[in-house]
């Protein structure tokens, strides 16, 4: 399991645009459970939409993509702080099923499926009380900070 602040060591992102609470399971080269508890302090709810929030798709893929990161670095060994930086460099096979609205809770999953010369391929869903919200295929690159 990993809290709040083990996570910062393994992602550079920081509020408003860090989307993981807590990681709950983790099995280095394989795969991640964690978790996003959305809130109406949301600040992306101001605007989408404001009579009726729901979390931007978008943002659900990058929660996906941010939990793969984490595996991804754990995987190599790897920190935020080791001039290293963890690059999304596509998504395919995007679908969403569900509205994710204030009050659920994301549970993002991400298996590895391939990694070769520091890209990575992860099989990613989001779920919202073990129904699928959406799912995709993201791909990863691990760079040298410049």
């Amino acid at each position: 399991m990993m809290n709040i602040a083990e996570i910062r060591e393994y992602l550079p992102q920081r509020y408003p645009f860090l989307l993981i609470d807590r990681v709950v399971d983790l099995v280095e080269d394989d795969s991640i459970v964690a978790y996003k508890n959305v809130s109406i302090n949301e600040p992306f709810f101001n605007g989408h939409f404001p009579d009726a929030a729901i979390m931007p798709g978008v943002l659900i893929i990058e929660a996906m993509g941010q939990a793969a990161g984490i595996l991804g670095f754990k995987s190599m060994g790897k920190k935020a702080s080791d001039d290293s930086i963890y690059l999304f460099v596509g998504a395919d096979k995007v679908r969403f099923k569900r509205q994710v609205v204030p009050g659920d809770q994301l549970v993002l999953k991400a298996q590895v499926l391939s990694h070769k010369r520091g890209i990575w391929k992860f099989e990613c869903q989001a779920y919202v009380d073990d129904q699928l919200a959406s799912s995709a295929t993201i791909m990863c690159a691990d760079r040298k900070k410049v």
